[in-house]
């Protein structure tokens, strides 16, 4: 009696949902997502429209976690803000998976000094301080964003409060994305290097394959599993710089909303109205830790031999 076989990904994807935490983590984190970018547009609160009337409200049948101190709806700037910070996180973390794999399978595939010489550029871009030039570059975009927003407002109409939430996360996305990619580029260097000494690939040669076939064919798909969990716990990391530049006011602008907004604007009234730092920190807490233990998680299902015991 035959049994019928399983794939690596079945196999892994068994491991992963015997794994009780990575699998409510799982749940965690699509649960906030949905709520940011689907649950968020069916609130009846407009998230940068308030009533001085209606300020520092207590949780009500109206505004749920109540109301800040101008009178918004918190719940709303919560998941406004979420989807900002998750934009920014995500996007910043494809272009880095992007650039990474593309850079690292080149210099560990072809190896020698072109292998060397890479990695020396890596290594010497890795010593930059991270925080410090990508404020930098985020000033250095948002200048010049700024004329070609003006353009698109004035010349081709479109909505400036679109424009502005664009114009707010463009910057960000860029500088996080232009550095974010060099530890990427290493690990998959090494993996690459590692995978190029293999007997399907020693095979491919002999068989007349050109470079970028091997390299695009049998190299970059086998490094899948390490792109998905390097890009999983890429995410949070992401979403921390953006809180931090956010919270010193290098980040985005009001009147939109981001969690590093709202956990700074709750810090300082922590002392009257400790719920508008209490319910965004819970909120943003929650999704590091569901991303970072699905990313756990993921590493042991996709490389059982690093599992921990």
């Amino acid at each position: 009696m035959s049994t019928k076989s399983r794939s690596l990904w079945s196999d892994a994807w068994l491991r992963l949902r015997n794994n009780k935490l990575a699998t409510a983590s799982l749940f965690l984190v699509l649960a906030i997502l949905f709520a940011c970018f689907v649950l968020r547009w069916f609130l009846p609160h407009d998230p940068n429209i308030g009533n001085l009337n209606d300020k520092y409200l207590a949780p009500n049948g109206t505004h749920w976690l109540g109301t800040d101190q101008l009178g918004r709806d918190l719940l709303t700037r919560m998941l406004d803000g979420g989807q900002i910070s998750l934009m920014v996180a995500i996007i910043a973390t494809t272009l880095t998976v992007a650039m990474g794999v593309i850079y690292g399978s080149v210099a560990g595939y072809v190896g020698g000094k072109v292998q060397n010489v890479m990695m020396r550029l890596v290594d010497g871009l890795l010593a930059l301080p991270f925080l410090v030039i990508v404020i930098l570059m985020r000033e250095m975009i948002a200048s010049q964003l700024e004329i070609v927003s003006e353009f698109l407002v004035d010349t081709w109409g479109w909505k400036s409060d679109l424009v502005q939430r664009f114009s707010n996360i463009i910057p960000l996305i860029c500088a996080i994305a232009a550095f974010g990619w060099l530890s990427m580029g290493r690990i998959v260097c090494s993996q690459a290097a590692n995978l190029a000494q293999m007997e399907y690939v020693e095979a491919a040669r002999s068989l007349g394959l050109g470079y970028w076939k091997i390299l695009f064919r049998h190299i970059v798909p086998n490094l899948l599993g390490t792109v998905i969990i390097y890009a999983t716990l890429t995410i949070p990391s992401f979403i921390l710089y953006e809180a931090t530049l956010s919270f010193i006011g290098m980040g985005i602008e009001p009147p939109n909303s981001s969690w590093g907004m709202l956990i700074k604007d709750g810090a300082n009234l922590i002392e009257t109205q400790p719920s508008l730092l209490i319910f965004p920190a819970l909120l943003f807490s929650l999704t590091l830790f569901g991303f970072n233990f699905l990313g756990d998680g993921l590493r042991d299902a996709l490389d059982p031999k690093t599992a921990k015991d």
